[in-house]
């Protein structure tokens, strides 16, 4: 079978899964999200907590929760670091520094996941499983329920109430993500991913010395790595690591983790809305963003030139034998539209154009389908854009789904848009300008700056993976991609939670002749046109400078 053929089995057989869960688990979380009743394990925690979940928010409300939910994960997980020197189960492992324990602690709670240190010289079991892997879990959580908030504020009319943060977390948490993740877990241990507490020990002989390996309980953590588009490793190679992603079944059993959440909440977005069909579009939106990204990445590293890449198939550097190009291609592309950041293959290593692909699909603000919760919510507010711009082009008052979209709600929305490209951009022309930080970079001229550039879009966009090639563990990297990862996730979520709320409290009006149908295609065209144009004008000077001045060379 060719390369490419094999690839493209791999792309329908993917889409064919993710059709087939698709309405189940979409109408299943309208229901966890819906529901009146909680479950006696819900109740305990709610007890525990001192949280009363019937109690409707408004959404300062909803956001002082996510706050202060997120401040607390960011303290203990920083002093878990701190204190991992005196913990049981440390390996012989020191305590994090305090700059790398910040980042590490700002990018699990924000969902970012990005990683300065190697896992396995690093960090211990109870830091990996009682501190990675929970934030893993209610991270995820969090960004879902955000989301949800979104869909009531569409949802309901002349009400500020948004619902009530605790119990759309504790839900999230105990209905939706733990029972796929016990299920996603069980299938990679038995196809060969690991799961124990073993501690360290040599495994034969490397290079004329003794090589040395720890384990962990890496199948649960793989799981909700991909499944809350966390994409923190166990393991300093990520998912290129054997023991993280040992097969071709796996690497697609992965990737189709991290799509099932993001996939799914289109159908919960239009069950809940009562309009289905409006899910549907929206669908279709990511969907083609998506397909168009994937072609474009199997085309630049199948465009082989020359005798030893007609050889290998491919632009194979950077890329495990046993995944090929297809499937590392359709990782990456899945990885960067989602807020993953998890891969399995070496990004810097792909061609210009393809590093290029990777960066932009970040760039779009990983909406196709995006990550669990911010996909949605990300793409959600480029519709609002997009029939405000509508709007504008035919002369009446924008509306979307029965709510006008007036000065308010644009404004929520456009800063909703710039705030990320200003945080890509201002760091990464910091980081350039100072003399310092650029002593990090392994390559200079355009692939130096790629790297840079892309540390910062992977950082603001709360995605986590890496070009690799830079040095990002010094206190420059690790205080201000820190910062950008928190700005980057809860800033957004401020003008979300105020965009639901202001149409939360719209009475809705009815269709006529002349309303915008945005349930049908061509309003999907336009959202995809939109998305495209703005993300065009406001990253092409950087990229230009980077991926396309490489891939043109």
């Amino acid at each position: 079978m060719s390369p490419v053929l094999a690839g493209v089995l791999q792309l329908l057989a993917l889409t064919a899964a993710l059709a087939l869960a698709h309405v189940p688990l979409g109408n299943y979380l309208a229901r966890v999200y819906s529901s009146p009743k909680h479950l006696r394990i819900e109740k305990w925690i709610y007890k525990g907590i001192g949280a009363d979940p019937d109690t409707e928010m408004r959404w300062p409300a909803y956001l002082r929760g996510v706050l202060a939910f997120s401040l607390a994960g960011v303290l203990f997980l920083y002093l878990l670091q701190r204190l991992q020197g005196v913990l049981p189960g440390s390996l012989g492992f020191a305590s994090i520094d305090p700059d790398q324990a910040f980042n590490t602690a700002a990018s699990f709670v924000a969902n970012t996941n990005w990683q300065s240190y190697y896992g396995e010289q690093a960090m211990g079991h109870v830091v990996q499983t009682a501190g990675l892997a929970v934030q893993n879990f209610v991270s995820a959580a969090v960004g879902i329920a955000v989301a949800v908030a979104l869909v009531r504020g569409f949802a309901r009319s002349r009400t500020g109430e948004l619902g009530n943060f605790w119990a759309d977390l504790v839900r999230g948490v105990v209905r939706v993500l733990v029972p796929i993740a016990a299920v996603g877990a069980v299938i990679l241990v038995a196809c060969g991913v690991v799961q124990n507490f073993s501690g360290i020990h040599e495994v034969g002989q490397f290079m004329g010395g003794t090589q040395e390996w720890n384990g962990g309980a890496v199948a649960s953590q793989e799981v909700i790595k991909e499944l809350g588009t966390n994409g923190g490793g166990y393991f300093n190679a990520n998912s290129a690591h054997p023991f993280e992603n040992p097969t071709p079944f796996t690497n697609l059993f992965e990737i189709f983790l991290i799509l099932l959440i993001p996939v799914a909440l289109t159908r919960t977005f239009g069950v809940m809305t009562g309009s289905v069909r409006q899910g549907y579009a929206i669908l279709g939106t990511m969907a083609a963003i998506w397909v168009g990204f994937v072609a474009l990445m199997m085309w630049t590293e199948f465009a082989h030139h020359g005798p030893a890449l007609q050889a290998a198939g491919g632009a194979m550097e950077g890329k495990e034998l046993r995944f090929g190009i297809g499937g590392s291609s359709l990782f990456a592309v899945t990885t960067t539209l989602t807020s993953t950041g998890a891969v399995d293959s070496f990004h810097s290593s792909y061609t210009g154009l393809g590093g290029g692909i990777t960066m932009l699909g970040m760039m779009l603000g990983e909406i196709a389908p995006g990550g669990v919760g911010s996909g949605l919510y990300g793409m959600l507010v480029m519709a609002v854009v997009a029939v405000f711009v509508a709007g504008l082009m035919v002369g009446r008052t924008p509306e979307y789904l029965g709510k006008k979209i007036g000065i308010r709600e644009i404004k929520f929305a456009a800063c909703y848009i710039l705030i990320t490209p200003a945080l890509v951009l201002v760091f990464t022309a910091a980081a350039i300008a100072l003399p310092t930080p650029g002593d990090s970079m392994t390559n200079s001229g355009a692939h130096g700056f790629s790297e840079i550039l892309y540390a910062y879009t992977s950082a603001s966009n709360n995605n986590g993976s890496a070009f690799a090639g830079l040095n990002a563990d010094t206190q420059w990297f690790n205080s201000t991609l820190g910062l950008a990862m928190l700005l980057g996730r809860f800033v957004p979520m401020v003008f979300v939670l105020a965009l639901a709320g202001s149409l939360a409290r719209q009475q809705p009006v009815p269709a006529t002749a002349g309303t915008l149908r945005t349930e049908k295609p061509l309003f999907s065209g336009l959202l995809v046109g939109a998305v495209l144009i703005i993300t065009g004008l406001t990253y092409f000077p950087a990229l230009a400078l980077g991926p396309l001045a490489e891939g043109l060379a």
